[in-house]
């Protein structure tokens, strides 16, 4: 279904079946692949210029630099995609998205209370739509994993969340959070008390 399909309280618009998200077998169309070219031949379009920048958001392309973090007492790394390097050295923990591979790998190399909390946390963030993952007024929710990654830029060993707020697929499925310097990270800080460093 389509995000515009769903009811406020999480049912199919026809025939009210409760909606949730899964993984399918589908084919896809690499966009990044296509992004540059994408744009510039969006200018060659006779169309409005609000319907363009639609588009333009739609495709947003990002320039940037992929960055990996090692997860302490394994081979596995996690990759995040970041517009500023520059902050690593503010990064206090790690979120994974719930419904990624990521987290369900993470989870199942914990304690049997995380991997039992994150199979609850899992359902209920199934329940919601990406637009109301992506709302920034709702209060932020998540668990620790009781994971850690290693900063490459500052050595530290930082905690390992999974929160709803990350998209298993945008980006990498996982961020790197600089609380100091992003809205969310921040409200997710205060919601669980974690540490913020500029």
């Amino acid at each position: 279904l389509a995000n515009e399909e769903v009811t406020a309280d999480g049912r199919s618009d026809i025939g009210n079946f409760p909606v949730f998200k899964r993984n399918m077998r589908q084919w896809m169309m690499r966009i990044t692949t296509y992004a540059d070219r994408l744009l510039f031949d969006l200018d060659r379009v006779d169309w409005p210029e609000p319907v363009k920048l639609m588009q333009r958001n739609w495709i947003g392309r990002s320039t940037g630099a992929d960055v990996d973090f090692r997860v302490e007492g394994s081979d596995r790394t996690i990759t995040v995609f970041t517009t500023r390097p520059d902050t690593l050295y503010g990064v206090t923990f790690m979120v994974v998205a719930p419904d990624s591979e990521l987290a369900a790998e993470l989870a199942a190399g914990s304690t049997p209370e995380v991997q039992a909390a994150f199979a609850d946390y899992l359902v209920q963030a199934q329940k919601n739509t990406e637009i109301e993952r992506q709302d920034a007024t709702r209060s932020k929710t998540g668990i620790p994993l009781e994971r850690w990654a290693i900063n490459p830029a500052s050595g530290e060993r930082i905690p390992i969340w999974t929160a709803d707020y990350v998209l298993a697929d945008y980006g990498h499925g996982a961020v790197m959070a600089v609380p100091a310097h992003d809205q969310r990270d921040l409200d997710f800080a205060r919601a669980f008390g974690l540490p913020v460093r500029v």
